[in-house]
């Protein structure tokens, strides 16, 4: 008689990942959303980014959550998941440091130079993509620093991001030690606080003082229009327009000058400087333009 034959459960097929026409289609979703182009060398980071959002809604594979997308009627309610995952959120305190140099001893004196008129003027600085908040916070400290020499005007930051996870942590201000290493000694003393167990609890917390100064809020800078104020000082717009096409750079950097008054400034990344060069833009310093 022949032994019976025994089925044997076999381990589940791994994800194979994005098929190609599955990433086409989020690239241009993604695109025509954000602006950000995503060649076919970005689908192992999406890849990778989008499965902590599978596992929570119990997918298995990135085909299941690509037909939940397009063909489940998914896309409207997971597009803010999406936008998480593909925006890049590199960002540290004090990056740049020469452009925070020149806010303390050019851009903030002219400003006030021009408006001496007015009693306790306040700047308005704008933070166009805060990230977690550490650019928006380092300009703080540094106008901090000078209020307390020349306590002769105001100040409030903004903060905007499309990601609004990271803008929750902005809210929060709460950082890792490593991520601060690179403010100066005595502004650590003066704006973060340590938990009282530091070897538990290796975070610290921007001051109070600082944090009622800074506001953030969501913006999705290919926006037709902005919801802020038309009379901002400066606009700090670093390192997000190398990521956009040429077409969507020209049009960020145009509506972002609509909300600047008149001599205010838009400070750019060193690798976009070119960018507002070729915009007619005057130039006071490396990769910072001013509004004539």
């Amino acid at each position: 008689m022949p032994a019976a034959i025994r089925s044997v459960a076999l381990p589940p097929l791994a994800d194979p990942g994005l098929s190609e026409a599955d990433y086409s289609k989020l690239a241009s979703v993604l695109n025509s959303r954000l602006g950000i182009k995503l060649p076919s060398a970005k689908r192992g980071m999406l890849e990778m980014r989008m499965r902590a959002r599978m596992r929570e809604l119990g997918y298995a594979d990135h085909d299941a959550y690509c037909r939940h997308l397009f063909y489940q009627g998914g896309l409207a309610a997971e597009m803010q998941h999406l936008v998480d995952a593909v925006t890049t959120n590199k960002t540290d305190f004090f990056r740049e440091p020469e452009h925070f140099t020149a806010l303390r001893e050019l851009l903030v004196p002219s400003l006030l130079a021009s408006r001496r008129a007015e009693h306790k003027p306040c700047l308005k600085i704008w933070s166009a993509a805060a990230s977690i908040g550490a650019e928006a916070y380092t300009i703080a400290m540094v106008l901090e620093d000078m209020l307390r020499a020349q306590p002769g005007f105001r100040y409030a930051v903004l903060g905007t991001d499309v990601s609004t996870r990271v803008l929750e942590q902005a809210i929060e201000a709460i950082y890792s030690t490593e991520l601060i290493m690179p403010i100066p000694a005595v502004m650590k003393d003066r704006y973060l606080m340590h938990p009282l167990y530091r070897s538990q609890n290796p975070v610290v917390r921007i001051v109070p003082e600082l944090r009622r100064n800074v506001s953030f809020a969501p913006l999705n800078l290919m926006d037709a229009s902005y919801p802020f104020d038309r009379d901002v000082d400066i606009v700090f717009l670093r390192n997000v327009l190398i990521y956009f096409e040429r077409e969507d750079q020209e049009a960020v950097i145009r509506r972002l000058m609509g909300h600047l008054r008149p001599g205010g400034y838009i400070v750019l990344g060193h690798s976009e400087a070119a960018i507002g060069s070729t915009m007619g833009l005057n130039q006071v310093f490396p990769a910072i333009f001013q509004k004539v």
